[in-house]
């Protein structure tokens, strides 16, 4: 028997390894740029590439990230099925139907990694109840590049999402954020909606303690990347940041 025949010999290194049936993929994009080949591994531009079933956050922000990946078919030839927070359980069993089938499925954020901040959690959390294969790949996650170019505690972390949007409410959730900071030593993560990037960030100066450290990390993996950590302090004594409609994620910790 051949060694191209053995049943012991090994694949080729660039040969995709695929469990038996069907698979959930969970597929990273772009955080708004940058070359697709250099952001993201080819196997997972291969994977995208073959699939033609998939559960998105946002359809036309899917469609683009698919033309960005180099995705062979036409759009308008792919099943491309939208789940929110408010979607229902009947309706995540739907968007599962291609698995049913046998068929592989993907799932995509906006932007990043699906399942983080994310409505495609649910799909995935259905997909393990029903037993079926989840499989992520790797790529950009704005969380876990800021969290690794900000310097602050990265053994002890924890992600809250969207703060609240206005005042008092969001002064208050700030200073209970760096209480807990403060009592855990855990670096607090937080994102906004880059028109209120301005907005949160006054209220962080105004509202923590001149110890604490704040990392500002805008435009990840773009040309215009920049990560700055500082203390409130220093931050009060130097210029603002431009971050009026720049994607951004904010980082605090407590000194203690």
């Amino acid at each position: 028997m051949s060694a191209a025949t053995s049943p012991t010999s090994k694949p080729a290194p660039n040969e995709a390894r695929q469990a038996p049936g069907p698979a959930l993929y969970l597929l990273p994009v772009g955080l708004g740029g940058g070359d697709a080949a250099s952001l993201l591994p080819a196997q997972t531009l291969q994977t995208i590439r073959r699939l033609r079933h998939f559960v998105v956050e946002n359809a036309k922000t899917a469609r683009a990230s698919l033309r960005w990946c180099g995705h062979p078919s036409s759009l308008r030839e792919l099943d491309i099925a939208v789940i929110t927070t408010a979607t229902a359980n009947a309706d995540i069993d739907r968007l599962l139907q291609p698995l049913g089938a046998g068929l592989d499925l993907g799932v995509m954020s906006e932007a990043g990694c699906p399942g983080v901040a994310d409505p495609g959690a649910l799909l995935v959390r259905r997909a393990h109840q029903r037993g079926f294969s989840v499989r992520p790949l790797i790529g950009p996650s704005s969380l876990l590049l800021a969290l690794m170019a900000s310097g602050l505690d990265g053994q002890r972390f924890a992600f809250h999402g969207y703060l609240p949007r206005r005042d008092p409410q969001r002064s208050q959730r700030i200073v209970a954020l760096e209480a807990q900071s403060r009592r855990d030593q855990q670096t607090q993560l937080f994102i906004e909606t880059p028109y209120r990037n301005a907005a949160l960030f006054d209220a962080l100066l105004a509202s923590c303690r001149a110890d604490t450290l704040l990392c500002v990390a805008s435009d990840l993996t773009l040309a215009d990347e920049r990560v700055c950590s500082r203390t409130i302090g220093a931050w009060r004594a130097a210029a603002p940041p431009d971050l009026q409609r720049r994607p951004c994620v904010f980082l605090l910790l407590s000194a203690g």
